[in-house]
């Protein structure tokens, strides 16, 4: 039986529930396995053979290769060890955020300073905030995606 989730309701999150977290246990192993120098290298080497020696999903191993954070939290993945990705991949977390929102570093970095997302219209589904599914992404590297 599953258990009642009101906190589905909140526009542009993914809650790492016990659900998600059983989703993506290999995602995340895999993931805690580039801690390690040498699994960084042979990741680097072949992302495709490294990723096949995980019991992932196929979605899973897809959203790694396209670096499709967003996709992967999606899959189950947690934001602390898909951080390790980017840190493969010579990224600050703060470069992460903002290629999940469609931000640049910049724009992502300012919105941070300025107080982050305003609340306003991004409590749940419905509303019309920037946070909302319908408006996302936003900034100019998402508006530019398409492009």
């Amino acid at each position: 039986m599953a258990l009642d989730k009101p906190y589905l309701d909140v526009p542009g999150t993914t809650i790492f529930d016990a659900e998600q977290s059983r989703k993506g246990y290999w995602l995340n192993q895999f993931c805690m396995s580039l801690m390690k120098a040498e699994n960084r290298e042979r990741f680097k080497a072949n992302e495709r053979a490294y990723l096949d020696e995980w019991a992932m999903t196929e979605d899973q191993k897809q959203a790694v290769l396209a670096r499709d954070l967003n996709r992967c939290i999606a899959l189950g993945g947690n934001i602390y060890f898909l951080a390790k990705i980017g840190a493969t991949d010579g990224k600050s977390f703060q470069q992460m955020a903002g290629s999940m929102t469609g931000m640049t570093e910049e724009e992502y970095r300012n919105m941070m300073i300025n107080g982050g997302r305003s609340v306003e219209g991004n409590r749940y589904l419905g509303e019309n905030g920037d946070a909302q599914p319908q408006n996302q992404p936003q900034g100019a590297a998402g508006k530019n995606k398409g492009a």
